[in-house]
């Protein structure tokens, strides 16, 4: 555990070699999402995953609204605990937000930015509609509010990655998940993509192909789609995810 802005925050550290790699979970994730990817890169270099404040193992201290740019100090906080100068960042759903916010507030230490299928742009959501979901997430009924949002995103995944991935909502606080989920209302992910000059990639489900993904708002972002999937693709496809990192990281580190 290392120290954190909002209490201490869980990471699972290991491997050597090599430029790091930072992996950072989705709203009501964990570490235990990059296992796959994890094993995989830490035969030939070192490869860190954390849990976000109020996510997994980390606690979450004091009360609030919470921000995207908050968890980035999560991540801050780690590689800055672990002496980490310079390292590649990856990101899920949530965690795509979160890299991109600490990529655009720190540029000069990410070598480069890997999007899986990142959240798209809250802030289009109509501000009755906001206020409506985070007032249904303070209820003793949001964990089904949230299990029906992402029904559709977990259709076309196996049964087993369906399973788990409600599992770890049920396992996570209800200021947690309410936390990840009202962040990227808020965010700017135009700006903050944009700040950020280095080697990029956005792979995306046919879910996330609408009018407010990353993708969508900012053309020069390189993007490719994969298919058969749901939204967490690491889980539901890991030998494809880790084919598409180790082509990543070849061009970039």
């Amino acid at each position: 555990m290392l120290k954190g802005p909002a209490g201490a925050l869980h990471v699972d550290d290991g491997g050597k070699g090599g430029v790091p790699v930072v992996f950072v979970h989705a709203s009501c994730g964990n570490t235990t999402h990059w296992a796959a990817q994890l094993a995989h890169l830490r035969k030939r270099r070192r490869a860190v995953a954390l849990d976000l404040r109020g996510h997994g193992k980390s606690t979450l201290d004091g009360g609030g609204p919470i921000s995207v740019e908050d968890f980035a100090a999560d991540v801050d906080a780690v590689v800055d605990g672990l002496g980490l100068q310079r390292f590649v960042l990856v990101g899920h759903s949530l965690g795509g937000a979160v890299t991109t916010a600490y990529a655009a507030a720190h540029p000069d230490r990410v070598v480069g930015l890997f999007l899986l299928d990142p959240a798209s742009d809250g802030r289009v959501i109509p501000a009755e509609q906001a206020a409506g979901l985070m007032q249904a997430l303070s209820t003793d009924a949001w964990g089904a509010v949230i299990a029906e949002y992402w029904a559709p995103m977990l259709a076309p995944s196996r049964p087993e990655v369906r399973e788990r991935v409600l599992s770890d909502l049920r396992a996570t606080s209800q200021v947690g998940a309410s936390a990840g989920l009202g962040s990227l209302l808020t965010f700017d992910p135009v700006t903050a993509l944009r700040r950020y000059k280095g080697p990029r990639l956005t792979v995306v489900t046919a879910f996330n192909q609408e009018p407010n993904s990353y993708q969508r708002l900012v053309p020069e972002l390189p993007s490719m789609q994969v298919d058969g999937t749901g939204h967490w693709v690491q889980l539901d496809a890991p030998d494809a995810v880790n084919t598409l990192l180790d082509g990543f990281l070849s061009s970039t580190t």
